[in-house]
């Protein structure tokens, strides 16, 4: 029985990092790239809107 419960818990121990290693390389190669692209997009509609302010002020 002692070994059956390490056993478990090894298996426990090893999906949980499995999913997490998997969680965290989703977020790396999916999610960031659409949050930084989004900050760019953002940053550019800040300048565009300065821009278009100091062109109409004379």
């Amino acid at each position: 029985m002692k070994n059956f419960t390490k056993g478990v818990l090894f298996g426990v121990v090893a999906t949980a990092s499995a999913v997490a290693g998997a969680v965290f390389s989703f977020k790396k190669k999916v999610v960031q790239p659409i949050e930084d692209q989004e900050a760019r997009f953002e940053e550019n509609r800040k300048l565009a809107n300065r821009k278009s302010h100091a062109a109409h002020h004379g």
